[in-house]
């Protein structure tokens, strides 16, 4: 939660107390200027994926019932989670206490120890996953832009003909992160997370739409029901069992206190937007898709070719999601840069030039700026170099994005949060509260546990159909 705003006043006791300098805070830190709808942004950015077109495979495993109930519950756990983390952003007293203002810093202010370590290693193994994923669903994409033009001319049986390698478009992906990664900072790109949260909420309502329309076709100004069309689906989703094509194994994998400080509240604002945004926009994906194609949902939307025209609008969503993911991987991805920069910076290298030395490239207005250093250019083209290497290894989107989900979820979601929180507060082991945190985690686990051995048991179906030294098929 360290996305949203530090304030350039300290409000306490119903007075503001100004910084003792321009552009810096309390802490001695530059003032960060964000607001609640930058920090929705970069939420937002985050978190609706490409993988949300993948929800209505999701809720075919469940279901009409249990599909969107499961939904529903994990977006209260998720607001549950991000408000506690939230109220660990200062240590202390929560006016004037210090900062924490990384992940990783509010575990070692309030929890200590090996859990830094053990988080650090979690929280960077999850974000090199998640940009190696990236960069899988955006090479998708773009061969999907091609596919779609294919399938128009030659028709909507020619899938082998229309087929292909994303290996050739995760390199040309890899080569644009390699330029989008000399941005400073992630608060000198809120920009293009605002133009990322655009994009994701463009190509998913593109998604809802073609899945209406293929439960209700429109002819002209007419609406009748197509042959195919209607709500399709069932209560329990897909069959498990023998000639079902799904085992039990995959289809577990589902994808009083001091009042709160200014800042926490411009927090807890943007956690509640954008939890109830990417809530909505989940159901409905999810939801419609599955009305449109019912247990034979694919696996993408738009990438597995449910639908085949209008191949222009396709071609539209799948550039927005390139777009979108081009944000997604930098918003991922800084954390990192800056965590590894400031190592070199204090403790390396420290006044070497080849850090300190820096050339501005690029500068639009105050939007876009970019800033080489020999060391930046160098660590974050290999971070690059080395993710799309990665990604060009393991190309199964769907199976990827719920190995790295589920096996994240349950540590950096849920048990850090509760468990700074705890120590935060002081809740005495054994009362009410305590119980129903506990709880909480012990649950989460369970489901982060059964959802990584189905997206194991995923993964390895996959790796059985894979050449990896195949770059066109």
């Amino acid at each position: 939660m360290s996305l949203a705003a530090d304030l350039a006043a300290v409000e306490r006791g119903g007075h503001m107390v100004p910084s003792k300098a321009a552009g810096v805070d309390g802490d001695g830190e530059p003032r960060r200027t964000g607001t609640m709808w930058t920090a929705s942004a970069h939420i937002i950015t985050a978190v609706i994926g490409s993988g949300v077109l993948s929800l209505a495979w999701g809720v075919a495993q469940l279901g009409w019932v249990a599909g969107p109930a499961v939904m529903l519950l994990f977006g209260a756990v998720i607001y549950c989670c991000s408000v506690l983390l939230v109220e660990c952003y200062r240590t202390g007293d929560p006016y004037t206490g210090q900062r924490n203002r990384t992940y990783m810093d509010a575990v070692r202010a309030n929890l200590g120890g090996t859990k830094v370590r053990l988080c650090g290693v979690l929280q960077f193994a999850n974000f090199f996953g998640v940009c190696v994923g990236i960069t899988i669903a955006s090479s998708i994409s773009m061969l999907a832009i091609k596919r779609a033009g294919c399938f128009h001319v030659r028709g909507h049986d020619q899938r082998e003909a229309c087929g292909g390698s994303s290996r050739p478009y995760m390199v040309v992906y890899g080569a644009l992160q390699v330029v989008f990664s000399q941005i400073p900072n992630l608060h000198k790109m809120w920009w293009l997370s605002t133009l990322a949260s655009a994009m994701s909420l463009s190509y998913s309502a593109i998604g809802i739409a073609l899945g209406v329309a293929q439960i209700v076709v429109l002819d002209m100004f007419e609406i009748e029901f197509a042959a195919n069309g209607g709500i399709r689906g069932t209560i329990t989703g897909v069959f498990v069992g023998a000639g079902a094509g799904v085992t039990s194994m995959q289809k577990d994998t589902v994808k009083p206190v001091a009042p709160p400080s200014t800042e926490t509240k411009v927090m807890r604002k943007a956690v509640a937007v954008s939890v109830a945004t990417t809530t909505a926009v989940y159901l409905m994906c999810g939801c419609v898709g599955y009305a449109a194609f019912g247990n034979d949902s694919p696996d993408n939307l738009l990438t597995g070719f449910g639908f085949f025209e209008p191949f222009w609008l396709l071609d539209l969503a799948n550039a927005g999601v390139v777009v979108h993911l081009v944000g997604t991987y930098q918003v991922v991805a800084q954390p990192v840069f800056a965590f590894l920069d400031g190592r070199a910076a204090a403790g390396a290298w420290p006044g070497s030039a080849a850090l300190g030395k820096r050339r501005r490239v690029l500068r639009v207005g105050s939007l876009a700026e970019i800033e080489v250093s020999p060391f930046r250019l160098a660590w974050r083209t290999a971070f690059v170099c080395v993710t799309t290497a990665a990604s060009t290894l393991l190309p199964f989107f769907g199976s990827m994005v719920g190995l790295i989900g589920a096996a994240s979820f349950w540590p950096l979601t849920v048990y850090f949060p509760v468990e700074m929180y705890i120590a935060q507060r002081r809740v005495p082991r054994g009362s009410a509260q305590w119980l129903s945190l506990q709880a909480l985690s012990a649950g989460c686990l369970v489901v982060s546990v059964a959802a990584s051995a189905g997206s194991i048991a995923g993964v390895v179906e996959a790796f059985k159909a894979h050449n990896p030294f195949c770059w066109t098929c």
